[in-house]
């Protein structure tokens, strides 16, 4: 990517961007030894601010968000390294480690506010490959159900819309190491897993070109199913255990965390979440449907469009 110097405006440009959370992913697996995975995103938003002066240099950072930081070093060197400062503020309300896409949430959000208040926009494919360099990142900033290389954004392919569809959010608590779980060899259980993501990644790829929601799921609980092998879950077992009985089309789950979605038609979701919680009390249980993904542009002054 070529870094080019931009001129900023001698107010102070300030962008606020929103950008949704996930329940795991649809599928994750790897397609022709290439690693890759189709975000669940949700109803449960991250907003990121940047606030720009003239000050060089000199920023304002959140406390404990180092990806964040190392996104927005990146996202300024990538603009030429203009002599700004300015600050950087996180709204946050994803609990980290779990699935819900936290960090890909404040490391995306980092880049889209800073390009848009610097007047340089970050396309959703610059996005994704600055915050593929600070971490394996999920598949939110694009505008759309995408496959994603996510350890190194080297191809992203649109699916096209998914069907209207809701997500019974299980939340078990608890979290996974995710740089730590990225650096793991898992190898062999993907060799051994081949076929079976081929099959959940056709299934997906059908399901949203018929607008079938049946398909789409059956395509998350095999990906759901297959990941056991390389991080086991007993949610994942129950969940699957229990679907026929409260009313369900499959389960996502996070392939490098600790939740599990119960997916459903947005209807049936209330009457699904209390079956759910009747048959596995003590989860932290969510009701999200299911949105369009990518940014939000929430405020821009000066607008630059």
């Amino acid at each position: 990517m070529r870094s080019s110097a931009c001129d900023v405006a001698p107010a102070a440009p300030s962008v606020t961007v929103r950008l949704p959370g996930t329940c795991g992913e649809w599928v994750q697996g790897t397609l022709d030894g290439v690693p890759c995975l189709v975000s669940c995103a949700i109803d449960w938003y991250a907003t990121t601010s940047v606030t720009l002066d003239a000050a060089p240099g000199a920023w304002q950072l959140p406390a404990g968000a180092p990806k964040a930081v190392h996104a927005l070093r990146l996202a300024l060197a990538a603009r030429g390294n203009p002599a700004v400062g300015g600050a950087l503020r996180l709204g946050n309300p994803l609990p980290r480690g779990r699935g819900y896409a936290s960090s890909t949430a404040d490391v995306a959000g980092t880049i889209y506010a800073l390009g848009l208040a610097l007047g340089a926009p970050f396309t959703p494919a610059e996005v994704a490959w600055l915050a593929a360099q600070v971490e394996p990142s999920d598949s939110i900033m694009f505008p759309g159900l995408t496959l994603f290389a996510h350890r190194d954004a080297a191809f992203y392919r649109p699916l096209g819309p998914l069907p209207r569809l809701a997500v019974v959010v299980l939340d078990p608590g608890g979290c996974v190491d995710t740089l730590s779980f990225n650096r793991a060899d898992h190898s062999h259980a993907l060799k051994k897993a081949v076929g079976a993501h081929r099959e959940a990644f056709g299934l997906l790829a059908a399901g949203l070109a018929t607008g079938d929601a049946q398909m789409v799921a059956q395509a998350a609980t095999l990906s759901a199913r297959t990941h056991q092998a390389i991080l086991p879950s007993a949610l994942v077992d129950a969940a699957i255990e229990m679907l026929t009985s409260v009313g369900a089309l499959g389960i996502c789950r996070a392939h490098s965390g600790t939740l599990v979605g119960v997916i459903c038609h947005p209807a049936a979701a209330a009457e699904v979440a209390a079956r759910v919680t009747a048959k596995l009390p003590g989860l932290i249980v969510r009701q999200h449907v299911c949105p369009e993904m990518g940014p939000t542009v929430l405020t821009e002054w000066p607008n630059h469009t």
